[in-house]
């Protein structure tokens, strides 16, 4: 029995992730994070690639946007976003931006062929 407590926990801790994993992910698009950061959160033009950062860092900058504390002007912009967010929303979104993985396998369509003159 002492030989399968700990398989247990460590199945029940995977479990647990996932579920925090697919709600964070169901915030990003429901709060539109994916507007500005990208729908893989890969970043976008000014705004930062969230994808893969550490969980620390991004729970720490969400809970000082949601005490509207930002460190530089375009910045604030992120206090509306972040302000009803709970404590529980904030690790599911972090969860889910950590731990990010690319579900996209196929990028393009290789059996892909034009006919015609191209629709003129």
């Amino acid at each position: 029995m002492r030989i399968l407590l700990p398989i247990f926990i460590a199945f029940g801790s995977l479990f647990a992730l996932s579920d925090d994993y697919n709600a964070g992910k169901v915030l990003y698009f429901e709060k539109g994070c994916n507007g500005c950061h990208g729908t893989k959160a890969e970043g976008m033009t000014n705004y930062p690639a969230l994808a893969n950062r550490a969980k620390g860092f991004l729970a720490y900058k969400l809970r000082r946007f949601r005490s509207e504390i930002s460190d530089k002007q375009i910045q604030e912009m992120m206090i509306p976003f972040a302000k009803g967010l709970s404590d529980k929303e904030i690790d599911q979104l972090t969860t889910f931006l950590n731990e990010y993985v690319d579900e996209q396998t196929e990028r393009y369509d290789i059996e892909f062929t034009t006919e015609g003159d191209g629709g003129s």
